[in-house]
């Protein structure tokens, strides 16, 4: 049923809930095997162990002469030049007092167990094939420039762990190993819904009092470059009814809702209305930008409000539905954290965790973009980054290290 009585929680209570809202679609059957370039942005749903070993083969670093580290004390040695060794040949074994001519990548012949650079080597540059030569080298310890087999990942060790998030340094390995394709999560259907009387599409005549529809491209956009597929509704009217109706059209064919506006505490908020009769809450949370929240379900299926304005939906978003996301499902991959120094002072609220919009610099400090306000569409578009503010620091000045989510 759905509850009048509001309450208020911490950002990382809210972002529990919604992990345990949205745990339950962790299921087998949302595992498909892609190919690996149609996986590429996916989570990875199960373990993958190494085939092989990598290198599969003991190999050369170095264009240069491998040789017997025995036959070259410590002053140097001439030795004879062998059959020269091209990358992706079976090489025979290297006979004691001579030294191969091999190429980066080369199978290390039978025999030997260092290479010298062909820079050190006298002279320094390869004889004519066939013809007889003699080269003179320093000596070279055991494994000089020497790629053991098995030296990046040997035959049965975990090469990616489920739940890895698959870029391209990932699915490079996977190929190095053999595969062709690999299991993974399948994307996440999202019915995105945006509310108001007040919000007109961008492109319409903009009436007194009526403002044009960012949220829905803000979160769109943003569902998309993490790797959801979005259907989007258009603008519902702040008429309950309409919103019930058109929810259900798409609830069949959705994993989640997600709705915009309607669920602060004033006497229109359509979204609380339309509620009414189903599992969903609502709350303040200790965030700001974004402390109005909904949670719950609608017909059964996950649903989450958030605020109105564009950067308090956008903050909703990054501090809630991306991590839990990437935690069930391996994707998106997280925001990359790094901390800087603030390059003006600031204050905070207190009891909440603020959310400023700001730009990181290459000397490492972070400028503020506009102020703390939800409706600053201008100055999140100027920003790269997320500056975070704890919950518990009412100011800091400048110079003050802060965590900075780049954007």
């Amino acid at each position: 049923m759905h509850r009048t009585k509001t309450r208020h929680a911490t950002v990382e209570a809210h972002r529990e809930a919604v992990r345990r809202l949205l745990a339950p679609l962790r299921t087998p059957d949302r595992i498909e095997r892609f190919p690996l370039l149609a996986a590429l942005g996916r989570g990875l749903a199960e373990d993958i162990v190494a085939p092989l070993d990598l290198p599969s083969f003991a190999n050369s670093q170095m264009d240069g002469f491998a040789i017997r580290s025995t036959d070259v004390p410590d002053d140097g040695a001439e030795l004879r030049v062998a059959a020269p060794v091209p990358a992706g040949i079976a090489p025979a074994e290297l006979a004691p007092g001579t030294a191969a001519p091999i190429m980066t990548g080369a199978m290390m012949p039978p025999g030997a167990d260092a290479v010298v650079p062909i820079e050190l080597a006298v002279p320094d540059s390869f004889p004519v094939p066939g013809e007889p030569a003699t080269v003179r080298l320093p000596a070279a310890a055991a494994g000089n420039f020497v790629r053991n087999a098995g030296s990046d990942i040997r035959t049965g060790e975990l090469a990616l762990a489920a739940g890895t998030f698959l870029g391209p340094g990932q699915l490079g390995l996977l190929a190095a190993l053999g595969f062709t394709e690999v299991p993974a999560y399948r994307a996440l259907r999202i019915l995105l819904v945006t509310t108001g009387d007040e919000v007109v599409e961008p492109g319409s005549p903009l009436g007194p009092g009526k403002i044009y529809d960012s949220n829905a491209t803000l979160l769109e956009t943003s569902m998309r470059q993490a790797g959801l597929e979005v259907t989007r509704t258009g603008i519902s009217t702040d008429r309950p009814g309409e919103l019930t109706g058109l929810l259900r059209r798409h609830t069949p064919d959705v994993d989640l809702i997600v709705t915009t506006g309607g669920v602060s505490k004033g006497a229109y908020e359509v979204v609380r209305q339309a509620m009414e009769g189903h599992d969903v809450e609502f709350l303040g949370v200790a965030l700001q930008p974004g402390g109005p929240q909904g949670i719950g379900t609608f017909d059964g299926v996950p649903v989450l409000g958030f605020p109105g304005n564009p950067v308090s939906c956008l903050v909703s978003f990054e501090m809630f539905l991306r991590p839990v996301l990437g935690a069930l499902f391996g994707s998106p991959a997280p925001r990359p954290a790094v901390r800087a120094r603030l390059a003006e002072a600031l204050t905070s609220p207190p009891g909440k965790h603020q959310v400023r919009r700001g730009t990181l610099r290459p000397d490492g400090t972070v400028g503020l973009e506009g102020g703390a306000g939800s409706h600053l569409v201008s100055a999140l578009a100027h920003s790269n980054a997320l500056v975070h503010v704890p919950d518990g620091i009412a100011a800091l000045a400048e110079g003050a290290e802060v965590e900075v989510w780049m954007l």
